[in-house]
Order: structure tokens, then sequence, then C-alpha cells
């Protein structure tokens, strides 16, 4: 637990945002982390990650109970990650028209509604409101289990918005996928998938993860694999992840 334990260390700050979605007619929320001197440096600009929460979980999530910020903190102060602002939105998403979701599946345009707001709002208002670099090498997506879902759908369709995606229990990019998907191979520089080593025994995930993610990796692709030890799907499998992601992140 070191790794997001309170140090006395430089400390970063998380920001409260409320925008207007044009693409939802609706006032949203989302939390901005900051690194630790991001107020003083003022010609210093940023890369973003967008980081996102799992399914009955909000905005809160990564914040509250990931310790995303302290994460970061301490690698920054121990020289071990670059340093980004982090974006946590709220992604839950509601089926609509009555239609009932089936046992182990999502209706085909699941994400299309958080995706829509993704691109459409909250990357533009955080690149007029903060000091990032507004191009697509130095933007992100990362996601824990729902999140790592949606981060697979999103970043699979816009690799011109991103250039690194992480997923954390959410599943898994074959290389055909990857080699199916226009302009996939050539935008994205880093591939993280992550699992706890409990979850990797259970059947219900129904892959072999690992081999998936390494055929991906000698498809050409800059991919890599982790595995939490001891821990199932919960959230010191996640801080872990993020831990490892954040190391490799803008490199």
């Amino acid at each position: 637990r070191d790794f997001y334990a309170l140090k006395n260390v430089p400390h970063g700050d998380v920001r409260e945002v409320y925008y207007y979605s044009a693409t939802e007619d609706r006032m949203c929320r989302c939390f901005v982390y900051t690194p630790p001197g991001y107020d003083r440096n003022r010609k210093m600009r940023y890369p973003v990650l967008y980081l996102q929460h799992g399914a009955g979980e909000s905005e809160h999530g990564w914040t509250a109970q990931g310790k995303a910020g302290l994460i970061m903190d301490n690698l920054i102060a121990e020289g071990k990650a670059e340093e980004f602002i982090i974006v946590m939105d709220n992604g839950t998403w509601t089926m609509k028209n009555g239609v009932e979701r089936r046992a182990g599946r999502f209706p085909d345009d699941w994400a299309d509604g958080f995706m829509n707001r993704l691109v459409n709002d909250i990357i533009p208002m955080i690149d007029a409101r903060y000091r990032t670099k507004a191009d697509r090498k130095y933007r992100a997506m990362a996601g824990l289990s729902m999140g790592g879902m949606q981060t697979k759908i999103i970043t699979m369709r816009n690799p011109d918005v991103f250039s690194a995606l992480g997923m954390f229990s959410g599943g898994v990019i074959t290389a055909e996928e990857a080699a199916d998907t226009e302009g996939f191979k050539d935008a994205y520089d880093l591939v993280f998938i992550s699992y706890g080593s409990h979850e990797l025994k259970d059947p219900r995930w129904g892959h072999d993860q690992e081999a998936i993610t390494e055929a991906l990796k000698a498809s050409g692709m800059n991919a890599h694999f982790y595995v939490s030890p001891d821990t199932a799907h919960e959230w010191q499998t996640w801080r872990r992840s993020f831990h490892r992601f954040a190391q490799l992140l803008f490199k």
C-alpha cells in the first residue's frame, strides 16, 4: 500500500469541474487532477489521461477509492512518471426504450452516449480550460471493468483522438481486431491490459488474456500485460494497474 500512501511530497490538486454538455443538453461534472506545480508553471503544458470508473460507480471512484491523485504524486516525486492531467467523468449508462440487457451482453450502441459526450464536449472543454497539449499524441484513455470496456470501444473508433489506452479487468484487444480497425495500429503507442490473479482463474472471463495480449505484441504493437498478485475484481487490482500504467504513459 506504500505506493498510494499519503506522504510528505509535493501534491497536486483534484478540482471539481462543472460543464454544460451540448450533446446531452444538461449540466455535468467531472474531477480533474493537476500535477504538483500546475499553478506555478504557467508556461508548461501537459498530456491528459481520461480515466473511467466501473459499473455502479461514478466520477468519485478514482479519487476516493482508487487513490489516483496520491499514486501520481508519489510516482512524480520518485521520478517514475511523466506529469499529466487526469480527467475522471461519469460514464454511467442506462438502457433505453425498455430494452433489457441479456446476461453477459450489452446492446451494440451502449457506449455511444458517453463516447459522444467525451469526444464532443469533455475533451474540447478540458483543452479550453486547462494548459493541455491538445494533440492525440498527448491524449490517452483508460478504465476499470465497464470503464475498460468503454475504453476499448471509444479508442478503437477514435484513433485520431487518442494515442494510448489501458484496460483494467475490462477485456482484451486481439491482434485481429487491431489489424481490422483502420488506423489503430499506426495510432496507438501503448496498449495496456491487466487483471487480478484470481480473475484469471475464474472461468467466467472465458479467454487466455495474456496469450491474446502477447499475440497483439507479436503483431508489432507496444502491448503490455500485468497481473496483480493475489487480488480479484477489486480496487487493489485497479490501483496497482494504474500504478504500472502511469509509468508507461507519454514516454
